[in-house]
């Protein structure tokens, strides 16, 4: 197939293109570059199925193609806050613009939506049905809603005009390449103890997270386009649940060195607890379920880290 990944020079976006390339699909990556780069790209850009455009998700664009990923949005905190008018523009206009095409095409259309629509959660762990206990005027909004919003879109233009969506719903992730200035908490961690720095935990470091290595999170992409089953949402993250205190504490054993840490105070609106409910994935995804421990993940992103700086 020929296949449209938006933001696929991110993080997330070029571990699926080089998967999707790996399967023997051409690939149309689209990037205007804010938080993605060509360096993430760079082992696959020569690639002859591999087309590089760069292009913002909220001006209108035309490919043909069988497949769209809409991957393209800031998913961390310093990077959406840092204009969170372009960020909420991001989530709407590129939704619009991505089943506008998908509509045109018809041609199946995946939504990369987040965790963060179910805010500051009330129900744990969080399963599809729960609806949010979201913020909708704080610093984290632009983000929250702004994926809210484009979850709507979806199920709108699969309604009204018979798209065919699928979407599902991020949980943290984490592996090479990701930004070390992202601001989350594990490319935060890993930084700060490979230069030495303190380790910088929020609040008193309880709150927890489920943390999901990258290429877990690939697999269940591919498998949510190829199933029939159900547009979603879907959860696609890791059930295993783990403190700030746990992460920080594994970082410092695994990275080494005389890093200290270091607590501040906790960000408005940040949650106190992260973790999916994953009976959905596992029963319409083969089974699918994360196979890669963390301390396992954290090594390879350790070592990814490590040759970068």
């Amino acid at each position: 197939m020929r296949i449209l990944v938006t933001g696929g020079a991110g993080f997330l976006g070029s571990h699926l293109c080089e998967r999707l390339l790996t399967d023997g699909n051409e690939v149309v990556c689209l990037d205007n570059f804010f938080t993605g780069s060509k360096q993430n790209i760079s082992s696959f850009a020569a690639n002859p199925g591999f087309e590089l455009v760069r292009h913002d998700v909220i001006d209108p664009f035309k490919f043909e193609v069988d497949q769209i990923y809409n991957l393209a949005c800031p998913a961390s905190p310093p990077h959406y806050q840092y204009n969170p008018i372009k960020t909420i523009k991001t989530s709407v206009m590129g939704a619009i613009n991505a089943l506008g095409l998908a509509k045109r095409l018809r041609a199946r259309v995946f939504q990369a939506s987040t965790s963060e629509v179910y805010g500051d959660p009330q129900v744990h762990p969080q399963p599809e049905t729960y609806w949010g206990h979201v913020n909708p005027i704080g610093r984290r909004s632009c983000y929250d809603e702004g994926k809210r919003c484009a979850e709507t879109l979806f199920f709108d233009y699969h309604r009204e005009n018979k798209v065919d969506i699928r979407v599902v719903r991020i949980f943290n992730t984490y592996g090479p390449r990701m930004h070390e200035a992202d601001g989350r908490v594990v490319s935060n961690f890993i930084v700060q103890a490979l230069k030495g720095e303190d380790i910088t935990v929020y609040g008193d470091g309880t709150q927890t997270r489920s943390f999901c290595y990258v290429d877990d999170l690939i697999e269940g992409f591919v498998r949510m386009m190829g199933q029939t089953e159900t547009p979603g949402p879907v959860n696609l993250g890791n059930p295993g649940e783990f403190t700030m205190m746990e992460l920080a504490e594994l970082t410092l054993k695994l990275v080494g060195g005389r890093s200290k840490i270091v607590h501040k105070r906790l960000p408005a609106d940040d949650p106190k607890q992260r973790r999916p409910d994953i009976t959905l994935a596992q029963k319409v995804l083969g089974k699918w379920e994360p196979k890669v421990p963390l301390e396992d993940g954290l090594k390879r992103t350790i070592a990814y880290f490590r040759k970068r700086l």
